[in-house]
């Protein structure tokens, strides 16, 4: 099976659970023997944004990049790069700029200007993932105490002309598919989906279109028109949908009027064959509770705050740590201050690699209080950082976990009683530990990889 692989994010392209999902998928897809051609946008300084090796066939001086022998030096087209570690998986990328989100963008355009003026160092990296730039966005909302519900503008998550790169993408793309040979296109979310129809009609060859995040999970119900226009007619056009939850094949089908019988769910998963840093715990006196995730919305940090503010009521040994970025990062911190408990919450900024490793082997609880979550990777993160957890019910996630807690996510007093119970009760932080870990033992890539490789022959079989 021969796959042309569409998406946005992959180490080094990652900003999110969808680069850390396509990441564990195609590396299970490799061991299986199955061939894919990752088309991506183009790629970006490396040496300090992954852990990953890169290397094409004769390794590049130093690591990183380097063209497969053959493609043209000046070619603005595509690339072709190779990962040591992935045997069949070759990843084409296109010239274009496109980002998913204000923060990335923001991030990617001062680390290209500083390397464009020969002063791209670690120093000044691990400042700009502090977050030590120009904030942008904001947010909206109330500017009194309590939980925030922020104004959402249309579109507002995503930067400069969105659109017409996503169209540029689907025209390039096609281009790509000229060369290549395959049985099957699989594209991931709303921004490759116009280039998995183009090609999928170009080649006559059967779509199948993933969906980690819709665009109700991440606007609520003031929705982008034309990213739900360009969500419906993808998920319309494929032979089959993949869904990452029950709670988003739902939302698949009611919300996009989708048939049923035309969506599978398959889960995501977790490595867990030593990748996590071998850390020891910091000794300290306070009780560190994370936030780690982009601070949106669809995430609900307003409430992950809200519930702080009632822990300190009660518990004064405690941080809270809030590590990520979005377009409420200025109004959580903010509110934070308003709330009386600045001191007592720290911002990191966005983490990546090692660092996502070590904020969790620091924690003593991790909390995911997401508005709506199609799935949720980080709690399998934090499991395997043996730290125990709580998360929101209005996630995917908690349909396969039963060795956490789980709350709703608007429901602050209750997130407040289980923050609470962890923190000072250690045999109950000991038993989540204990048979959550268990618990995810059994959620491998290897298992989604094989699901997805049944989608895949049903989409040939019946594609017509």
């Amino acid at each position: 099976m021969r796959v042309l692989m569409l998406g946005w994010e992959f180490p080094p392209f990652i900003s999110g659970g969808l680069g850390t999902a396509c990441y564990g998928l195609t590396r299970a897809m490799s061991r299986h023997g199955i061939e894919v051609v990752f088309v991506l946008p183009r790629p970006v300084v490396s040496q300090f944004t992954t852990h990953v090796k890169l290397a094409a066939p004769k390794a590049a001086p130093g690591g990183g990049f380097e063209p497969v022998p053959g493609s043209a030096p000046g070619d603005s087209l595509s690339r072709e790069y190779h990962l040591r570690e992935f045997e069949n998986v070759a990843f084409r990328t296109i010239d274009t700029p496109l980002l998913p989100y204000h923060g990335q963008a923001e991030y990617f355009r001062r680390v290209e200007e500083l390397r464009s003026r020969g002063e791209l160092t670690e120093v000044a990296l691990r400042e700009i993932s502090a977050g030590q730039l120009p904030a942008i966005g904001g947010g909206g909302g109330r500017s009194t105490p309590g939980p925030v519900v922020p104004s959402v503008s249309p579109g507002h998550d995503y930067a400069g002309d969105m659109m017409g790169e996503v169209h540029r993408y689907a025209r390039l793309a096609v281009e790509i598919a000229r060369g290549e040979h395959f049985d099957v296109v699989h594209a991931h979310d709303w921004m490759t989906y116009p280039a998995g129809l183009a090609v999928s009609a170009f080649s006559r060859r059967p779509l199948v279109v993933h969906i980690h995040s819709t665009e109700f999970d991440r606007s609520g119900e003031h929705i982008n028109q034309q990213i739900y226009d360009i969500e419906r007619a993808g998920l319309h056009g494929a032979d089959r949908v993949i869904a990452v939850s029950y709670l988003t094949r739902n939302i698949v089908m009611m919300r996009y009027s989708v048939p049923g019988e035309k969506v599978e769910v398959v889960y995501n998963a977790i490595d867990t064959d030593g990748h996590a840093a071998s850390l020891s715990r910091i000794e300290k006196r306070d009780k560190i509770v994370l936030f780690l995730g982009r601070i949106t919305m669809q995430k609900g940090p307003e409430y992950f705050l809200a519930a702080a503010r009632k822990v300190l009521d009660f518990y004064k040994d405690v941080k809270f740590v809030v590590a990520g970025s979005g377009d409420m990062t200025r109004r959580m911190i903010e509110l934070s201050a308003e709330m009386g408990i600045g001191h007592k919450v720290l911002f990191t900024g966005f983490l990546r690699g090692a660092d996502v490793d070590r904020v969790f082997k620091m924690a003593d609880l991790y909390v995911m209080p997401s508005v709506s979550e199609p799935f949720g990777i980080a709690p399998l993160e934090a499991i395997r950082n043996d730290v125990p957890v709580i998360i929101s019910k209005q996630s995917g996630v908690s349909e396969i976990l039963t060795h956490v807690l789980k709350v709703d996510f608007w429901d602050i007093n209750e997130m407040a009683n289980k923050i609470l119970a962890v923190l000072r009760h250690e045999p109950l932080g000991a038993t989540l530990r204990r048979h959550s870990g268990f618990e995810v033992q059994t959620l491998t890539w290897d298992k989604s990889a094989a699901r997805v490789e049944d989608v895949y022959r049903h989409a040939v079989t019946n594609h017509r």
